[in-house]
């Protein structure tokens, strides 16, 4: 177990919870309701990390694991989901071993994937027929936001469920807002990629001319940190950048993976992306470079 506490949690009464995913993300969000006090059973497709969770939780309210989904969710009141994709989340909700075959009437499944805003809706109606309640909730803050219990949740959904989640998200969460209806959690998530690309393509083509130009980029970019041209990225990525480090979290596949949704729905609603759609296929160059894994920083590597 972690020895230092890196959030203040808020006191909320114990709830009995399960967590499907403990990748990259899942890991600490489930951590941090564990430590928040919540009963906390844990399900991952590679059993080892489930176990390895519990060891390093130990000390909290009863950490457990289990086989499947269904009976990682057995008496839950509130269900908690990140994993890959549209597929990954089909497989942990639906079926004979499902989330959804296991979760008691009226729980509610909150799902952090980043997916399709398609399925969010699918599984919201799967769940209602059943009795359930589905809010899809994406979240933003990368690898440090999910450690540090600081992520930004974008929420779609009744707003029952979603006011009945957001005190126990919170132990992970520094905002956790309600957007509308099923899927607009998703489609949030996409506005928020699509400024992301968008930032980090002309971060780097500044970088890389300033570099050209003989400047010191480091300074630089102190100063102009205090102008109009600040942003996230540059205070977090720019002097990296500049470094060659690309090891900071958000992988270049899952950005294309999000790039992917984003330009799918676009075609659905009309929506005219020329930027996105270039810079989507920046960052098939940088695979195509092996950086497969680095970071979405990695923009400048092309340069």
């Amino acid at each position: 177990m972690p020895s230092t506490n890196p959030k203040n949690y808020e006191a909320t009464p114990s709830r009995k919870l399960a967590f499907l995913g403990l990748g990259v993300m899942g890991y600490p969000m489930a951590g941090h309701l564990a430590l928040a006090g919540h009963q906390v059973t844990v399900y991952n497709r590679t059993a080892t990390k489930s176990v390895a969770w519990c060891a390093e939780y130990t000390g909290t309210t009863g950490p457990k694991h289990a086989a499947t989904p269904r009976e990682a969710v057995l008496g839950a009141e509130l269900v908690f989901c990140c994993v890959g994709n549209d597929a990954d989340l089909r497989s942990v909700t639906l079926g004979a071993d499902g989330a959804f075959a296991g979760m008691q009437p009226g729980a509610i499944f909150v799902d952090h994937t980043t997916a399709s805003a398609n399925v969010a809706r699918e599984l919201y109606a799967a769940a209602k027929a059943q009795g359930l309640q589905f809010v899809d909730a994406p979240v933003s803050g990368g690898q440090a936001g999910a450690q540090n219990g600081l992520l930004t949740v974008m929420c779609g959904g009744d707003t029952a469920a979603f006011a009945a989640a957001q005190p126990v998200a919170m132990a992970f969460a520094r905002a956790f807002t309600q957007l509308g209806e099923s899927g607009a959690g998703q489609l949030a998530k996409m506005v928020n990629q699509i400024a992301i690309a968008g930032l980090v393509q002309g971060l780097s083509e500044a970088i890389a001319f300033g570099q050209k130009a003989g400047l010191d980029m480091k300074q630089v970019l102190d100063v102009i940190g205090k102008g109009a041209a600040q942003s996230w990225q540059m205070d977090n990525r720019g002097k990296t950048m500049v470094d060659g480090k690309f090891d900071f979290g958000f992988a270049v596949d899952w950005m294309r993976k999000d790039l992917g949704l984003v330009l799918d729905e676009a075609k659905r609603n009309g929506a005219r992306l020329p930027v996105t759609a270039v810079v989507d296929q920046f960052y098939a160059d940088v695979q195509a470079m092996g950086g497969q894994r680095w970071d979405t920083s990695s923009l400048i590597k092309r340069l």
